[in-house]
Formats: C-alpha cells, sequence, structure tokens
C-alpha cells in the first residue's frame, strides 16, 4: 500500500513541474514586450488624423522694410529696386541718369568753348584789363588762335561779334545748370519709386482683389458716366480644400 502510494506522489510530482515548464516555454515565445509593440504599431497604422475644416491656414509673411529701400536708392540708385526685386527697372533708371549726364557734359564743353572765344575776342578789341588797348591786328592775338576751329572763321571775318557769344554762352550755362537739376530729379524719382513699391509689398495685392472701369447709363437723367467697381472675393474654401 505503501508503495502504491509513493508511485502516485512522485507521478503528480512529474505531471506538474512537465506543466510548469509547458507554461514557462510558452510565456518565453510570447514576450509582453513584443505584445505591447504589436498593438502600438497596430493602432498608429489605423489611427487616423482629422484636420478640422473650419481652422485656416496662416501663412507668416516676412516684412518688406521701405525704409530699406529708400536709404539704397539714396546711397546708390537702383539698389532700392534691387531690394524690391523689381530688377527690370534698373535698366530704366540709368538710361533716365544718363541723358542730364550727357546733356551736362555736352553744354559744359560747348560752354567752355564760347566763353574762351568770347574772352579771347574781348582782350583782342579792348585789351587784357579792357584799358582800350588792344594788339596791333586782331590775327596777331594768341587767344584767337586757339580759338575752337568750328567758329575761328566767324569771329575772324567778323561775323560772330561779342553780342552773340555772350548770348550763345548764357544758353549753354543754363543749359548746363539744367542738366544739374534734371538729374536730381531723375534721383528723387528713383528714391521715390523705391519707397512706394516697398510699402506696396507688404499689401494683399493678389487676385482676390480686383477693379474695374465700366461705362454706366442712368435711365432718370439719361445721361453716361464711368462706374468704378471694386470685387472682394474671399477664397476661405479654396483654402480649406487646399489644407485637407
Amino acid at each position: 500500500m505503501k508503495c502504491i502510494l509513493t508511485i502516485l506522489v512522485t507521478l503528480f510530482f512529474f505531471i506538474n513541474c512537465s506543466k510548469a515548464q509547458d507554461d514557462k516555454a510558452k510565456l518565453s515565445a510570447t514576450s509582453l514586450f513584443n505584445n505591447t509593440d504589436t498593438t502600438t504599431k497596430k493602432k498608429s497604422v489605423n489611427t487616423t488624423v482629422k484636420k478640422d475644416s473650419s481652422t485656416t491656414p496662416i501663412v507668416i509673411k516676412k516684412y518688406h522694410d521701405p525704409h530699406k529701400a529708400t536709404m539704397r536708392s539714396l546711397i546708390l540708385p537702383g539698389l532700392g529696386q534691387a531690394y524690391n526685386r523689381e530688377y527690370w527697372k534698373i535698366p530704366i533708371i540709368y538710361g533716365a541718369l544718363s541723358i542730364p549726364i550727357i546733356t551736362f557734359i555736352f553744354n559744359n564743353n560747348e560752354f567752355k568753348k564760347i566763353n574762351f572765344a568770347y574772352n579771347a575776342l574781348y582782350q583782342a578789341k579792348y585789351g587784357v584789363n579792357g584799358n582800350g588797348n588792344p594788339p596791333p591786328t586782331a590775327a596777331d592775338s594768341a587767344g584767337l588762335q586757339n580759338i575752337d576751329p568750328e567758329i575761328r572763321p566767324g569771329i575772324l571775318q567778323g561775323r560772330i561779334d561779342l553780342a552773340a557769344l555772350q548770348n550763345a554762352r548764357t544758353a549753354y550755362r543754363q543749359n548746363r545748370d539744367y542738366s544739374v537739376f534734371w538729374f536730381l530729379i531723375a534721383w528723387g524719382l528713383n528714391v521715390a519709386d523705391a519707397t512706394v513699391f516697398a510699402h506696396l509689398r507688404n499689401f494683399n495685392v493678389s487676385p482676390d482683389l480686383s477693379m474695374k472701369i465700366k461705362p454706366t447709363f442712368d435711365p432718370i437723367t439719361k445721361t453716361g458716366g464711368i462706374g468704378l467697381v471694386i470685387n472682394f472675393r474671399n477664397n476661405t474654401k479654396k483654402i480649406n480644400e487646399i489644407a485637407r
């Protein structure tokens, strides 16, 4: 009897040990970390993010400083337009500035020629100090021989006198001064253009804003006129569709 009981206890012990080993093997095959990763991955795959259609994306636009455009145009013409990224205006600006520069050079050279001829003829007639002691002959005066060849024959032949030279000298001097004036005006317009368009770059100039000028007719007064129509289009729906 004792032998049978001992055999049964031994068998029960071995059965429990084998069952415990099987449970341990199953537990090691399915790790807790693997299960956590799997569920996490499934959740991350199946999760969808819904965007609220009522919100519109905010676009942050960089501020364009008009003061920088003004100062750069004052320092060098066209530099403010380059800051505004309006490079096509630079040749126009330098073309406008070159016109008064060319006219200044031309009128200044002509003024010097006429002024020299006037002084040489005056000295030939009235002396160096205007004391009324001219040289023996006009042709012997060194000043007359150095006059520009284009006007020297007319002076020697008497067709060009002091009054004509004085009028021509005054006209060339005025044109020279006007050239400086127009050069400053062109430079100022260059600065004004850079400043104004730098301010406009901070405004909304999108296609959503439109302005039309169309003819109108008043049936009461039976008179025609011109009407100005300004439209503001709201593209919120379109922006929302893009945001989706």
